[in-house]
């Protein structure tokens, strides 16, 4: 018998064997904090373009929790119904929806948290928050030339909110003549949320030099307080590198630098990650962290942004 023959023919079949068992991404589900937001629009749309370049015949869907924890439980419940393969999750709540999260992967399905870290998920997939903190403070500091009356502008308390108050901390601790005024007032991650908690902040503390939104819906509502309310001086700085931003760092407002994240890239390695778990191979790290950049009136014009074409 040829043995030098056989050992091939006995190695392609098992190829071709871990080849059928490959498991196809065929139905995505995604769940979004809410999709008013165009930042969640560029994650579900980055999401759907990667898993169709996958498999162009999967089916994706995208739905709103509109930061409704019941809604999003309802959510997930009908994913695991369709029988989907890999969920993408935002969560409303990264503690609460821990229950839902174990229900559909009991029933089989990947679990990927996307932006904010959930409780028992697969994998998680995220920009690097508290260095996005990090450099909006560092940012405050600098122009403020470490001396001067600062806000730290809070919001809903998901990971990447705490860890980015958590990242500008640092960056002011560092500063002594820094005063920080408040850090605890949650201006609910809106344009509305922002501009209610500044006009508090602008009617009771008589000067304030830097304000730090968490996000750039706040840092846009916080700038259209001070405008209201004829006050100036104070540089803001935010989180996001949104559209909305680039136009606000290019025009009269006193917004002056955001770190930006890239919700395409993150939707993106969210589906990768999912799909590599998929077929038994997890990342080593159950973490994936992308790192921001600062986006500053200086350097707007050379940023690409979310709308740019991928």
């Amino acid at each position: 018998m040829n043995f030098k023959r056989i050992v091939p023919v006995i190695a392609l079949a098992a190829l071709m064997s871990q080849a059928v068992q490959a498991r196809e991404l065929k139905a995505v589900g995604i769940s979004m904090g809410s999709l008013g937001n165009p930042y969640f629009v560029t994650l579900a749309d980055g999401a759907t373009a990667r898993a169709k370049a996958l498999n162009p015949n999967v089916k994706v869907t995208s739905v709103s929790a509109d930061y409704d924890l019941s809604k999003q439980f309802s959510q997930i419940d009908n994913f695991i119904s369709s029988k989907v393969d890999l969920i993408l999750l935002n969560a409303v709540d990264p503690s609460a929806m821990a229950s839902a999260i174990k229900k559909a992967r009991d029933a089989g399905i990947v679990v990927v948290a996307v932006d904010v870290d959930a409780k028992g998920v697969n994998a998680t997939v995220q920009t690097d928050n508290v260095e996005a903190g990090k450099l909006a403070c560092q940012y405050l500091v600098d122009k403020l030339s470490g001396k001067g009356n600062v806000i730290i502008q809070n919001g809903p308390q998901v990971t990447a909110v705490t860890d980015r108050v958590k990242g500008c901390k640092t960056a002011l601790a560092a500063a002594p003549d820094i005063k920080v005024l408040s850090d605890d007032q949650d201006g609910k991650g809106s344009r509305e949320g922002g501009l209610n908690v500044m006009q508090g902040y602008l009617t009771r503390f008589p000067k304030i030099d830097g304000l730090f939104a968490i996000n750039d819906p706040q840092a846009i509502g916080s700038d259209l307080a001070t405008r209201q309310l004829k006050r100036s001086g104070i540089i803001i700085t935010s989180v996001d590198g949104a559209p909305d931003i680039e136009n606000a760092l290019k025009t009269d407002t006193q917004i002056q630098a955001s770190a930006s994240q890239d919700p395409w890239a993150m939707a993106q390695t969210a589906v990768d990650v999912g799909n590599a778990i998929l077929n038994d191979n997890a990342p080593a790290d159950a973490v994936t962290l992308l790192t921001p950049k600062l986006i500053t009136r200086d350097n707007v014009g050379t940023y690409s942004g979310w709308s740019s074409k991928h």
